[in-house]
């Protein structure tokens, strides 16, 4: 079979589906892997290094023609949709729920489409969670990215001068980014405090040497390993309890979202007139509208004083580590799903039956034709 690695398109995103190294890994797994021209540049990979692994360069057309399967991370755009053959596999980030017309275009073409941001949250499926494996990156990235924006350091810092007390970190959602973020700006020195509708998150919290901030829970806890929509009430009470921690941090950073639903709003633009001057917010959940009220997707809002820095992070920004990391769950899923060099079409297995979204034409609901 052959598999096309198309180059990402969305503005911004520089990485690549497939590294040579795992090319190269799936070639003795029997399949001819052709790339796209150009398709690992922004990640650091050459043309040559994925020559050297034994893969052709080639053309979109090309891809687009000849390939059995084709790999990308975002979404296909409507017009390549349309470039789908019949019985052509995609495999990528589909995002399903959200975007139906996308399912209906590949239907119409009588396509076949696995959606990787459909993984079920099982042990058997860790090592082609792609969600995990980015969302790590990105909690790392958002410190970062954070301690540049500030006007601050993180660490205790004791000088001649007198001694620099360390900066307050403030996390919202206990998740692989959340985490990754906590252990993160520990690492720097901060004092770093968390909240997650999830109370089976505090003692994850808590190992990292961060303060987990208790709401109490009237059985709100998570569903399949994601959080859930919190209710009215548990909204409240957990802006009731966090305000005061969020009001003296120097750094907030959200990550809170529901797979196919905006994002939960979990500061509102009067709690942000109630921040520190200076203060900056990370919003990881801006592609889904942010859990601030003031976010817009990539742009830097400043208001009442505070810096309002809407994005994912997405690993986009750490590209090389951020390729790898995916291309090894795609490694780990496409050997799941075939047999040699075959598919399997094993539809009475979770993770087959769920990450299936489009069978020859035919959308798929809740693992039924």
């Amino acid at each position: 079979m052959i598999i096309g690695v198309l180059k990402e398109t969305q503005k911004g995103d520089n990485r690549v589906a497939i590294t040579p190294k795992i090319a190269k890994q799936l070639i003795e797994k029997g399949f001819e892997i052709r790339v796209e021209e150009d398709a690992g540049a922004n990640s650091s990979y050459k043309n040559s290094d994925y020559s050297k692994s034994g893969a052709s360069i080639r053309s979109k057309k090309d891809l687009f023609k000849n390939a059995d399967i084709l790999i990308k991370i975002n979404p296909f755009d409507n017009k390549d949709l349309k470039l789908l053959k019949k019985g052509q596999i995609i495999i990528t980030q589909l995002f399903h729920k959200s975007h139906p017309n996308d399912m209906k275009i590949i239907s119409e073409q009588g396509a076949t489409a696995f959606s990787m941001d459909a993984m079920p949250r099982i042990s058997r499926a860790q090592d082609m969670d792609v969600l995990s494996s980015q969302n790590n990156l990105a909690g790392y990235k958002a410190v970062i990215k954070g301690a540049y924006e500030m006007t601050k350091i993180f660490p205790l810092m004791m000088t001649a001068a007198g001694t620099i007390s360390p900066a307050r970190v403030l996390v919202y959602g206990v998740g692989v980014a959340g985490l990754q973020a906590i252990a993160t700006a520990k690492r720097l020195g901060a004092i770093v405090e968390a909240t997650d509708i999830r109370s089976e998150t505090k003692e994850q919290t808590e190992s990292l040497g961060a303060k987990f901030i208790l709401v109490d829970n009237n059985g709100e806890e998570s569903k399949d390993g994601y959080a859930k929509e919190a209710s009215t009430d548990y909204a409240q009470r957990q802006k009731e309890a966090v305000d005061k921690s969020l009001f003296k941090a120097d750094l907030v950073i959200t990550t809170a979202m529901i797979p196919g639903r905006q994002s939960p709003v979990l500061i509102t633009e009067e709690q942000v007139e109630q921040m520190q001057n200076g203060a900056v917010i990370i919003d990881l959940a801006a592609a889904q509208g942010g859990n601030c009220e003031l976010s817009k997707m990539n742009k830097t809002v400043i208001k009442h004083g505070v810096k309002i820095i809407g994005t994912t992070i997405a690993p986009e920004s750490v590209s090389t580590n951020a390729s790898d990391l995916y291309a090894k769950n795609t490694f780990n899923y496409i050997v799941h799903l075939t047999d040699g060099n075959k598919f399997k079409w094993d539809l009475k297995e979770k993770i087959t039956d769920e990450t299936l979204i489009v069978l020859n034409g035919e959308i798929r609901q809740n693992g039924k034709l």
